[in-house]
């Protein structure tokens, strides 16, 4: 009994000796900085808008890592089920700077630093937010791209650790502008992402953003940092910028041969060639009429879904349906009738009306639609009518 009492006063004495060097390891020396990196967009969709990181530099501590926000969870149950459904928990990443700096000036996209302009205890209080949302019971949260990403996360953190009183003022080329609108700043109009993007989204995303809603892009996150200031005194933010790493110009070649308005102009083109052929020879191609209508149908279930069966914002109000309409799914098998129901003609000229009413949703600015479906909608309209003149004449 008398030499167990001293091993457990061992025991606590050499565990409390760990704590306080653990702690002490977390306590960043007066010489340290943290600074806000900026990475450049990359070639791909999901890197099309770029990423923004915490770097935290102590020499005297031996540190210099980054801390960032986005990171794909894939050993996650059901990813792809989840990220479809919207409820994909991403993650905090911790990266040594010199790793993250190879792996963007390798794949060739720019790297800003801003350093910030904080006192000891609000650098202490940052890294302490860093550490603790770092924990494995702390490191995963529910992403969501306008409101909750790489880039806002920045602005939330920091904004923690001064308390709120961070005041962002609007860059000098600061304009207006819907969500949409600062998408297409990223993403060419007619790319496949971009009509993918226009397809999925609906038109909540055409409201205008409110001034502090632009700092969901990284870019806006750099340009916005610029120019805020902190507290009463108004001290600025970011005390210096510097480029760590120039992009180097890339020669792109022409991609519109292969964009949506230009392999979708030769599907229009082709349906309104076999709408000629068929008016020509008093006869219906029904197999383009079984395609066009379970196709349409189809992208109408898919917004559907999107719309209410996920937890994504940026789905809902989707006036896609007014063209890629659903129930055209049910309605099908009119087609191999050689008199169909007299409703179904009726039905035919209420998507007329649904697809001038989608022209009218445009032209107003309620959404704005993917270019590349310009060419297809007219052969739909056209279509349309002549299959309400054929089944008339029936």
């Amino acid at each position: 009994m008398k030499l167990f009492i001293p091993k457990i006063i061992l025991l606590i004495c050499i565990f409390l000796s760990v704590k306080v060097a653990f702690s002490q390891q977390n306590v960043l020396s007066n010489q340290a900085e943290i600074s806000v990196l900026t990475v450049g967009p990359g070639t791909s969709l999901n890197d099309a808008f770029g990423h923004s990181g915490f770097r935290i530099k102590d020499l005297n501590n031996r540190l210099d890592v980054v801390y960032g926000y986005g990171e794909y969870d894939f050993d996650a149950p059901n990813f792809y089920l989840k990220f479809a459904q919207g409820q994909l928990n991403y993650l905090i990443s911790k990266t040594d700077f010199t790793r993250f700096y190879q792996i963007y000036s390798y794949h060739n996209r720019s790297v800003k630093e801003q350093v910030l302009n904080l006192t000891q205890a609000e650098k202490q209080k940052l890294y302490d937010y860093l550490i603790n949302n770092y924990k494995i019971e702390n490191r995963r949260y529910l992403y969501e791209f306008f409101y909750d990403n790489c880039a806002t996360k920045i602005k939330d953190v920091t904004n923690i650790a001064t308390n709120n009183r961070i005041t962002f003022n609007p860059p000098k080329d600061f304009e207006d502008a819907t969500f949409r609108t600062l998408i297409y700043s990223h993403v060419n109009k007619n790319s496949w992402g971009s009509f993918g993007i226009d397809l999925a989204l609906g038109s909540v995303i055409d409201r205008k953003a409110r001034t502090e809603d632009h700092m969901f892009l990284p870019k806006n996150i750099y340009k916005f940092f610029e120019n805020a200031t902190v507290g009463i005194e108004k001290k600025r933010l970011v005390k210096q910028s510097t480029v760590l790493y120039a992009q180097k110009e890339n020669i792109h070649p022409s991609t519109f041969f292969t964009s949506p308005l230009f392999i979708l102009g030769l599907v229009a083109i082709f349906i309104l060639y076999i709408t000629y052929k068929d008016v020509k020879n008093n006869k219906r191609s029904v197999w383009l009429d079984v395609s066009l209508f379970t196709l349409t149908g189809l992208t109408g279930v898919l917004i559907l879904l999107l719309w209410f069966a996920t937890d994504h914002t940026g789905t809902h109000q989707n006036y896609n349906l007014l063209w890629a309409f659903a129930l055209n799914l049910l309605v099908v098998g009119q087609f191999f009738k050689a008199q169909p129901k007299d409703w179904f003609v009726k039905y035919i000229k209420l998507l007329i009306i649904l697809l001038c009413l989608l022209t009218l949703h445009w032209i107003i600015g309620v959404q704005v639609f993917a270019i590349g479906l310009i060419p297809l909608l007219i052969a739909l309209f056209v279509r349309y009518v002549y299959l309400v003149k054929h089944f008339t004449k029936l």
